[in-house]
């Protein structure tokens, strides 16, 4: 009997259990719940011989940084689907290796040339989509417009209720500017499915983009305590509601949420969400004219010192020389830039040089010099997408030019720059900006 996943996809394995746990792992995991580890698990034991469930474990260690510990299990992979595998699972296998080796581009390619084949495996589908994916961090500028590109390329591959596929699908509408269609086919992937982590972060995007706070507020703060803090987006998620918090003014409940949720020892969350989540809310606090004690400052330095000090990551680079900044750490943040720039002299950082500009950006505005933040950043301001993340991750950086914009008198300008944001989304800490500006 031949046994598929949750896609119709044929699985290599004789054991209805091995399956059976398989599609409950892989539906977690497009989910973001926790209890993948477990499932796998429970389908290796039942099938040792299963490639495709010592991929997916290969995946989730990646994912959470346990280089050594993925590095082990995608070779665990790789001999059992040499020994016992369709081409669909020896393509699905080889890509996930190249990941998990630091190929990125290579994966990006061979990701794109699998979906062209087999579509519904949501695994490496999904694998170029979301704000972490690989189109995000491929350093190209249209990456919200590959990632529509690729799923409408595909919709007709994925049934109309596929809950994760409307998801992803809305959530690239959304990034990309199409936010009411977007909106629609996240809600549609919530209802199918109202436990799924994703929709709801994906759906709190369309809010955000939207400019309807109090909505994207109350609709996390009703669903976030049915979802367990061990899932990877629990701190995210509340990140969402922190920012949403500080937008309308009220810092107290924002830092309130990060303490919480967000901050590192506490979110359980992926390593690089904990790192960036914790330095933009950080030093958005402190742009929106609040006080960051330094000990908050000094607690994610000590998390992130161990794991991100090698650059060529932009979207890290940016948030480790805002940190470096925000702890006047001049010689780190000028540090981190001069290597950047290396690597865009050698022609090896595809984002180019946006990236080591936005590091010397934030430290020039960290020490006062706002002139000098203005004049890196203002000419760069449309390549910042590069760097990856969402809109709503990057918007620290506009922010920051814009607060620089302002505290040197340059009104003209940061009425134009908050012009333009009105016609992308309407925010009550802009509107406050603009009324400043008016008195």
């Amino acid at each position: 009997m031949t046994h598929s996943d949750s896609r119709g996809l044929p699985l290599s394995t004789d054991s209805a259990a091995a399956a059976a746990h398989y599609r409950a792992a892989i539906d977690l995991l497009l989910s973001a719940c926790p209890g993948v580890d477990t499932a796998l698990a429970a389908a290796i034991a039942e099938d040792p011989g299963f490639a495709l469930a010592h991929a997916a474990l290969a995946r989730i260690r990646a994912m959470r940084g346990e280089a050594a510990a993925a590095r082990g299990a995608i070779a665990e992979a790789e001999g059992c689907v040499a020994a016992r595998g369709t081409p669909r699972e020896r393509s699905h296998v080889q890509i996930l290796a190249l990941l998990i080796q630091g190929r990125s581009a290579d994966a990006l390619r061979q990701a794109l040339e699998h979906a062209a084949t087999w579509p519904r495996d949501a695994v490496i589908f999904g694998l170029p989509l979301g704000a972490f994916g690989l189109f995000a961090f491929s350093g190209m500028a249209g990456h919200d417009q590959a990632r529509v590109d690729l799923c409408e390329r595909h919709a007709g591959a994925f049934a109309a209720d596929d809950w994760w596929f409307l998801g992803y699908r809305g959530w690239s509408l959304t990034e990309n500017g199409e936010v009411a269609r977007g909106k629609a086919m996240t809600r549609r992937a919530h209802d199918l499915r109202p436990g799924n982590a994703n929709a709801v972060h994906a759906l709190a995007h369309a809010l955000f983009e939207e400019g309807a706070g109090a909505e994207a507020e109350a609709f996390l703060a009703g669903w976030l305590p049915g979802y367990d803090r061990r899932g990877t987006l629990h701190g995210h998620v509340s990140w969402h509601r922190a920012i949403l918090a500080l937008e309308r003014g009220d810092a107290a409940g924002g830092l309130a949420l990060y303490t919480e949720s967000v901050r590192p020892g506490v979110s359980q969350a992926l390593a690089l969400n904990i790192l960036t989540d914790s330095v933009s809310f950080l030093w958005r606090l402190g742009l929106y004219g609040q006080p960051v004690r330094a000990a908050l400052w000094d607690e994610v330095a000590d998390f992130a010192a161990p794991l991100y000090q090698k650059p060529g990551q932009p979207f890290t680079d940016v948030h480790m020389a805002m940190l470096a900044a925000a702890r006047g750490d001049a010689a780190a943040a000028e540090g981190r830039a001069a290597a950047l720039a290396g690597l865009v002299e050698a022609g090896t950082l595809a984002a180019g040089p946006v990236v080591p500009a936005i590091c010397r950006a934030v430290l020039a505005f960290a020490a006062g010099d706002d002139r000098g933040c203005i004049r890196l950043l203002e000419p760069l301001l449309p390549e910042v997408v590069r760097i990856g993340g969402s809109g709503a991750q990057r918007e620290v950086v506009e922010d920051t030019l814009l607060c620089a914009l302002l505290r040197s008198g340059e009104a003209a300008k940061a009425r134009a720059l908050l012009d333009r944001r009105l016609h992308r989304r309407p925010s009550p800490r802009d509107a406050a900006w603009r009324a400043g500006l008016a008195a």
